[in-house]
């Protein structure tokens, strides 16, 4: 039942986003039987050394959603303190649940039912725009983006042009 419920609510929210696109992004279906496997295009937020970048990533939604948080991986090459060097995307709404047993964040900071894939792509955009670097998930990331901010610019602006090379 749960699962006829998750399927029908991913549906709802891709066929709302076709609608009434946002701007910054675009999500579509990686392949039409899988409602629960989803390509997303974000583009590089303006005013940032991002900006022109297009990245290509996957959500993957558990068969629990919206009571489980999906996960979230690029598959284009990025350098950011908050994306694992495997792509993973690391920010605290894409957590499990409840009280984080490291104490970092609050359960209010975490996943909630109510975030859609809309409120998660606006907050990976906020992500790419303002890194933090408390608890990177790319610890060379966040370390370059600290002590050398001139480099990191200079990986991501090559990253940017990869992307788009990559269209």
């Amino acid at each position: 039942m749960a699962h006829d419920q998750s399927s029908l609510l991913l549906r709802k929210q891709l066929r709302d986003l076709n609608k009434n696109p946002v701007e910054g992004f675009s999500a579509g279906l990686i392949d039409d039987d899988d409602i629960y496997k989803w390509e997303v295009v974000i583009l590089g937020p303006g005013d940032t050394i991002f900006e022109g970048g297009v990245f290509k990533a996957h959500l993957t939604f558990p068969k629990e959603y919206p009571h489980r948080p999906p996960k979230m991986k690029f598959v284009t090459e990025m350098w950011h303190p908050n994306i694992g060097p495997d792509g993973s995307v690391c920010i605290s709404i894409l957590h499990e649940p409840g009280d984080d047993k490291y104490g970092y964040e609050q359960a209010s900071e975490r996943w909630l039912p109510v975030h859609t894939v809309e409120t998660i792509l606006l907050s990976v955009i906020s992500m790419l725009a303002d890194p933090n670097d408390e608890s990177p998930a790319n610890v060379d990331a966040a370390k370059m983006w600290r002590e050398q901010p001139d480099d990191f610019k200079k990986k991501v602006g090559r990253l940017v042009r990869k992307s788009q090379d990559e269209l």
